[in-house]
């Protein structure tokens, strides 16, 4: 039932993520997307850790977590402190757990670690150190706003949809029991996760190039973006 459910809120996340990628930024259907889009990512963050991948789950939920944080006025609370704290020891205890498994992976026959080659692991770790110091910043002076606070939600969000996609795309075998025998190609699998890059760079390009307002996707109420 849990794998189930599992397999479920994953595919329920990349099929909203697509539509939050895809519509207007800050209208109706990117708010209500996105926000299912975040529901649907804890639930397969969740339930990921429970059935075994702690890491994926914990780094699932703390990139969709950091970016709702992110779109929501959440400045001077001292619980809101407390949680960037939180995220910036969550990221930061990632990063290492990620280099150490890269190590190991490099170090290894086969230079492999459950599945995931050393260069994976070690550009995983990468992201988690940039998103560390994103953390770090937040922390010491807040958060940013206009421009900067917006690319750090997009490229969160898309980043998790990443973790999605990639962790469904890249196994020949998950593809095959859903999708008809031209879709299992290694080159058809990688579309998809190519796409997610392609629709975050667009946009974070769009985020700099225009004066754009932060819209708060759980109040409406507030300034579009």
């Amino acid at each position: 039932m849990l794998l189930a459910i599992h397999i479920a809120a994953g595919g329920l996340a990349m099929v909203l993520g697509a539509v939050a990628l895809s519509v207007k930024k800050g209208g109706t259907i990117h708010r209500r997307a996105g926000l299912l889009f975040v529901c649907a990512m804890f639930v397969l963050g969740i339930t990921a850790a429970i059935l075994g991948n702690v890491n994926g789950g914990l780094m699932t939920v703390y990139f969709v977590g950091t970016a709702l944080m992110t779109v929501r006025q959440m400045n001077g609370s001292p619980w809101i402190r407390r949680s960037h704290v939180a995220a910036l020891t969550v990221a930061i205890g990632l990063a290492l757990l990620d280099i150490a498994g890269g190590v190991k992976a490099f170090n290894s026959p086969r230079g492999m670690l459950n599945g995931a080659p050393f260069f994976m692991l070690f550009f995983i770790a990468t992201i988690m150190i940039l998103a560390a110091a994103g953390d770090m910043r937040v922390v010491r002076s807040g958060m940013p706003r206009g421009r900067p606070r917006l690319a750090r939600h997009l490229w969160r969000m898309c980043f998790a949809l990443f973790i999605a996609a990639g962790s469904f795309f890249s196994v020949r075998e998950r593809v095959a029991k859903i999708l008809p025998e031209p879709f299992t190609t290694a080159p058809m699998r990688a579309l998809p996760i190519l796409l997610v890059f392609a629709a975050m760079f667009y946009w974070l390009w769009r985020v700099r190039g225009r004066q754009v307002r932060v819209a708060n996707m759980a109040r409406p109420q507030t300034n579009d973006r």
